[in-house]
């Protein structure tokens, strides 16, 4: 949700279990575990925000059990609410997309430029058992850039970078209306280094840490000021109005775990923080915008496998003419030293 100073209107999944078998010494059978001794245990409830006391359109992330706002006015986005609503999904205020697991997900503002105003969105929840200092953990949530939705003036223009989760000892407070809106710490354990701009796939954001003190909270959202914060536009800002120099990010599947195996775990170069190709905006209209692939070879198909394009991108921000292209789902292969990087991404009217 937005904050009251604007002009606009104010507004689970399954903790991963693993079962093993135990063996005994000679006369005793293997043994199967129960849930409550599983190995490789999310220790974060609720971790796809599907458990709330009800269905309702607003107030926008109360009702949920176990996460609670401690900065400004996140959303809790369902399924289960008419097509089109504020917050439901896959049509809302803020995006068109579908959760990445389940019938509900998290939204909150990731970014806010207004003068010295900074205002960000933070979700909380207490973790099932305390992190042990010393002890790694790994963790892992999906994320997705918001763009388009359902608002007469769309308020969401920009993508942005470290996009995280932190933790912490002791629960903050909940966030209510009127209160100040925390400072920025600058720092996260886990994050995502790259701007986040993938507003059609679910990108992953995973990492591990070594547990410093015994934290007992987590904690979803932006954590940086604007001053250490890289954005990117959607669209070029002469080009619309109302122009609001904002991000909104989707969270979903969040899992912080003691065992390697209990979190997902990035396997490619994309999420390891280099400069991977993007494209932007995505759904895309009339051009579409290749970043991070100067010099390199590209091509794009449609669904079929059909090549619609090809050519030598140049330049750290390469457009391609896409307004005579059929309107659907495309891939675009970009090919450098580590082998062939496919980016999905739509055309809409």
């Amino acid at each position: 949700m937005l904050p009251a100073n604007t002009n606009t209107m104010d507004f689970t999944a399954t903790p991963l279990r693993r079962c093993s078998s135990a063996l005994a010494l000679a006369l005793v059978a293997a043994v199967s575990c129960t849930p409550g001794t599983a190995h490789a245990q999310n220790l974060v409830p609720n971790p796809g925000f599907e458990e709330a006391d009800s269905c309702v359109p607003l107030p926008p992330f109360e009702g949920i059990l176990d996460w609670y706002s401690v900065n400004g006015s996140p959303d809790h986005l369902r399924s289960c609410l008419p097509y089109g609503t504020f917050n439901g999904l896959p049509m809302n205020y803020f995006t068109y997309q579908e959760p990445y697991e389940g019938e509900s997900c998290a939204g909150m503002v990731t970014y806010w430029q207004n003068g010295q105003f900074e205002y960000r969105e933070w979700i909380q929840a207490p973790l099932l058992e305390p992190l042990v200092v010393g002890q790694t953990y790994w963790c892992s949530f999906r994320a997705n850039a918001a763009f388009g939705g359902n608002e007469t003036y769309p308020q969401f223009w920009l993508a942005n970078d470290k996009v995280g989760m932190r933790f912490t000892t002791t629960a903050m407070a909940q966030w209510n209306v009127d209160d100040p809106y925390p400072v920025p710490p600058d720092h996260a354990h886990i994050l995502y280094p790259q701007v986040l701009s993938d507003t059609v796939g679910w990108t992953l954001v995973s990492g591990s840490f070594v547990a410093d003190s015994a934290y007992r909270y987590v904690m979803l959202g932006q954590f940086f000021s604007n001053a250490q914060t890289d954005t990117l536009h959607f669209v070029d800002p002469a080009s619309v109005y109302p122009w609001y120099p904002r991000a909104y990010t989707l969270v979903d599947a969040v899992c912080v775990s003691p065992d390697p195996d209990g979190c997902e775990r990035s396997q490619g170069i994309a999420e390891l923080g280099e400069a991977t190709p993007f494209v932007y905006p995505n759904p895309a209209s009339d051009v579409l915008w290749i970043g991070n692939a100067d010099g390199r070879e590209a091509l794009v198909l449609d669904m079929l496998g059909k090549q619609v394009w090809s050519g030598r991108v140049s330049g750290g921000r390469f457009a391609v003419g896409v307004d005579s292209w059929a309107r659907g789902t495309y891939v675009l292969q970009v090919r450098s030293d580590q082998g062939v990087q496919a980016i999905k991404f739509v055309l809409a009217e």
